[in-house]
């Protein structure tokens, strides 16, 4: 019964959140109207051609092949993930801004369109480098040594180089993406270092589970299947094993850094306990190699590309920001409320934050 109390409560507050997003999300839509036009009093011109548009974009016809349907679908797209690859007519380099948690998709980052954003630099015969602007503080395993490939790959195949600009924070898998760099600029502020690996977290809720009365029981099939779940606590085996999984991570991180850094493993793993340094201390210690502002550095990049061979001394290099911009939309809204209303244990799990099937250079 308490159970169920529990759940009723749970679906009560994700149905407030639907509304409240869905409230924020009419009241966008109110403030811009979605079309505008005005009409000349001597003509009727206008009026027709309005008519006409109107038609041809809700004809019934079109409707029942679902064409009117798919053209609202379309509102809900990320027009960043469907955007053309176009080429530039001057000389530039791709500033890449990389903001928030480094995952596969939140309302700050978006994997696909990072990976996309450096295709576009790699095709377009005008680029002459990619800038990172990186504020994060790091995120899982996969995405930032995937997107560190991609960029290793970019400078392997058009020979240009990739710099890393680091702001406010750019720590652990932030830092690690930046080790793609040939330099790397860092704000005097910034904090940056981190390197280190979580293997996964995990909570044991079950002296809180029994003295509110829930009782949960999960079946498997294997001793170690469970692992990491709230409902059980973690056995020394189990910790044995994610602690193999950590070490595996970590070393890959430091020999990243060290193959970029020119340093030693060694050098690397004294500076790798997980800590953080200040910029002048990641300067010292050779984790970046300059301190400025991010005009400073796009004025030192000019100077490097000015050097890079004698048909491009006369360039003039533009920096061309390209920064992902999350949209919130009705059918997101809708997808969360139903895989809650779905499976409402599985939504609790989530929030719960068991973090066992994910290995993350983060910086907490």
């Amino acid at each position: 019964m308490q159970h169920k109390k529990g759940l009723i409560i749970l679906i009560i507050i994700a149905a407030i959140s639907v509304i409240f997003g869905a409230k924020s999300i009419i009241s966008k839509i109110a403030s811009k109207p979605a079309f505008s036009f005005s009409f000349n009093s001597d003509s009727d011109s206008d009026i027709e051609d309005f008519e006409s548009e109107f038609d041809e974009d809700f004809d019934s016809e079109d409707f029942s092949r679902g064409k009117t349907f798919n053209r609202i679908l379309n509102l809900t797209k990320n027009k960043d993930l469907d955007e053309v690859v176009t080429s530039t007519k001057k000389p530039y380099v791709s500033v890449i801004c990389i903001t928030g948690v480094i995952s596969e998709e939140n309302k700050t980052y978006n994997q696909k369109w990072l990976l996309k954003q450096i295709k576009k630099a790699k095709s377009d015969p005008n680029n002459r480098g990619i800038l990172l602007n990186i504020n994060s503080p790091g995120g899982t395993v996969y995405e930032s040594d995937e997107a560190y490939l991609a960029l290793m790959e970019y400078k392997n195949s058009t020979k240009r180089p990739v710099f890393a600009f680091f702001g406010s924070l750019a720590a652990s898998g932030g830092y690690y993406i930046g080790c793609s760099a040939d330099t790397i600029f860092a704000n005097r502020n910034c904090l940056t270092g981190s390197i280190g690996v979580i293997a996964g977290g995990s909570i044991d809720a079950t002296g809180l589970l029994d003295k509110i009365g829930v009782k949960m029981t999960t079946i498997t099939a294997g001793k170690n299947k469970n692992m990491g779940n709230y409902n059980a606590p973690l056995t020394e085996e189990q910790r044995a094993i994610m602690q193999s999984i950590a070490d595996e991570a970590y070393e890959q991180f430091t020999g990243i850094v060290a193959d970029s850094r020119k340093m030693s493993i060694t050098a690397v793993k004294e500076l790798a306990d997980g800590r953080i340094y200040t910029a002048s201390q990641a300067k010292k210690n050779g984790l970046v190699d300059e301190v400025c502002s991010l005009e400073e550095a796009k004025n030192k990049i000019r100077e490097i590309l000015s050097k890079d061979g004698d048909d491009k001394k006369e360039e003039t290099i533009n920096f061309v920001e390209r920064k992902y911009r999350y949209e919130e939309n009705w059918m997101s809204l809708l997808s969360g409320a139903a895989s809650f209303a779905k499976n409402p244990e599985a939504s609790v799990y989530g929030l719960l934050g068991s973090s066992a099937g994910k290995c993350l250079y983060l910086y907490q």
